[in-house]
């Protein structure tokens, strides 16, 4: 890791407090965290910023124990959060699946129609619950909430 400068830093710790901020958004409507996430404007993509969020991202769940979770969630929502704000199109996926006989969730971005920095596809194992993307959210619930909203109603 070369010299860092000052505006380096201050994107680090920008990505270190929204992290740790992640569970507290995460109990709102998923309609209202898509309008908190959303960028009013969004700067044009440099590859080279996108790489360093990509990094700060890692850095602040490793570094930021306790107060950052680690998992999809806050990867999650924190790279899309600062992607959007860095003219990245991408979307945020939440899905539920049955891994080894017990349900779980897990959230993902979508880049160009396919997972973007997965391992491996998530898609063949976890059902599209909800979408947050630039031009609108899809739900695959008939009434247009996804489960996760509708048990917070």
């Amino acid at each position: 890791m070369g010299k860092r400068s000052i505006s380096d830093v201050f994107l680090f710790f920008q990505v270190l407090l929204f992290a740790a901020a992640v569970p507290f958004l995460l109990r709102l409507k998923l309609s209202r965290l898509q309008t908190l996430l959303e960028p009013r404007i969004s700067s044009p993509a440099h590859q080279e910023r996108i790489e360093q969020i990509i990094e700060y991202v890692e850095m602040a769940i490793h570094a930021g124990r306790p107060l950052v979770r680690p998992g999809c969630l806050t990867r999650g929502v924190t790279r899309y959060y600062f992607f959007r704000r860095n003219g990245q199109d991408v979307s945020l996926c939440f899905g539920m699946g049955q891994v080894e006989e017990k349900f779980v969730g897990h959230c993902w971005l979508v880049k160009d129609g396919v997972p973007f920095l997965e391992p491996r596809d998530p898609r063949p194992l976890y059902a599209e619950m909800y979408r947050i993307s630039a031009t609108s959210h899809r739900s695959a619930m008939p009434s247009g909430k996804s489960e996760l909203e509708q048990s917070r109603s």
